[in-house]
């Protein structure tokens, strides 16, 4: 078999690029989010920061928070059949309605 090569932020060139209104200086209140245990949030990958980012499939799913660990937050989330964990900055989240 051939031996995949790379990352796991391979092909995903337009996948992580903001949108020009949203290029620019981060907002700190976005590093400083707070969640709460059953919230909802989505996953929107920030591609400007690469620490506790999670795999690029997840972009743009729907999780729950499950619980806070260290400055991370637990989601759970459903990928087919399977119940995963992804830890995941706050920065990388949004919540939704």
């Amino acid at each position: 078999m051939v031996q995949r090569i790379g990352t796991h932020q391979r092909k995903t060139r337009h996948k992580l690029t903001l949108d020009h209104r949203e290029r620019g200086k981060i907002s700190v209140i976005r590093y400083f989010q707070k969640f709460q245990p059953g919230e909802m949030v989505a996953i929107k990958l920030n591609p400007q920061v690469q620490k506790g980012r999670c795999f690029p499939r997840f972009h743009g799913r729907i999780a729950k928070v499950i619980a806070q660990r260290g400055r991370c937050y637990e989601l759970g989330i459903t990928d087919g059949n399977k119940d995963k964990v992804l830890l995941v900055y706050p920065i990388h989240l949004k919540k939704v309605n």
